[in-house]
Parts: C-alpha cells; structure tokens; sequence
C-alpha cells in the first residue's frame, strides 16, 4: 500500500497566468457576467407625424434569461421568465406601444471606483 501524499499546512494559491493582475482577472469575470440592462419605451401614435414617446420602467436581464423590471414611478416591479413578457405589461392601452431598448454591452469595469467613472 502507498503511502498517503503529505499535507501541506499552507493552502495553495492558484498563480495567475503571466501579466494579468488578480484585479483584471476580476474584471473579466465582472464583464462576462454582467446582467444587461434595457429600457422598457412606451410610444404613442406610432407610424404618425406626431409620434411621441417615453421609458416606462428599466429592467435587468440576468443569466438565466429572466428580467427584473421596475418601473419608473417605482410602482410595479416585476420578476418575468424573458424581458419580452414585459412588453405586455406596458403596451395594450389604445395606440400605445412598447419596445425594449437594449443598452450596449459593457465593454470596461474597475476595481477602484475613481477608476469607473
């Protein structure tokens, strides 16, 4: 029977790989995770001269495909299985309708947060 390895009293850390620093390490972990934020628009009179519109709520779309939709007088919040099913909730009134506005894709993070803005 072999022996059992020794145990080492020290835990093990994981070196990381060549010129990148633990904290971008963490900021690419941020940006690859990072839920994607969207506007929910309502637009009346849509295809007309006069058309007009404005947000009704903002929303978070996680991981999973789920969103997380509040709107902007802060009275409805809602957990929805897609941020589409929040188009429902927001169109349906007599020449309203409602559209997601994607913002783009977060392209930097910073781990200090002078560095963020």
């Amino acid at each position: 029977m072999a022996a059992a390895p020794p145990q080492s009293p020290r835990p093990v850390t994981p070196r990381l790989p060549t010129g990148r620093t633990f904290d971008q390490e963490l900021c690419g972990l941020v940006l690859d995770t990072a839920p994607r934020l969207f506007a929910v628009v309502q637009i009346w009179g849509e295809g007309l001269p006069d058309v007009d519109g404005w947000v009704a709520a903002w929303g978070v779309a996680d991981h999973s495909g789920r969103a997380h939709v509040v709107s902007i007088d802060g009275q409805a919040r809602m957990t929805l299985t897609s941020p589409d099913r929040a188009l429902r909730h927001f169109a349906g009134r007599p020449g309203i309708t409602a559209r997601l506005v994607w913002l783009a894709q977060p392209s930097a993070a910073a781990v200090d947060r002078s560095e963020a803005a």
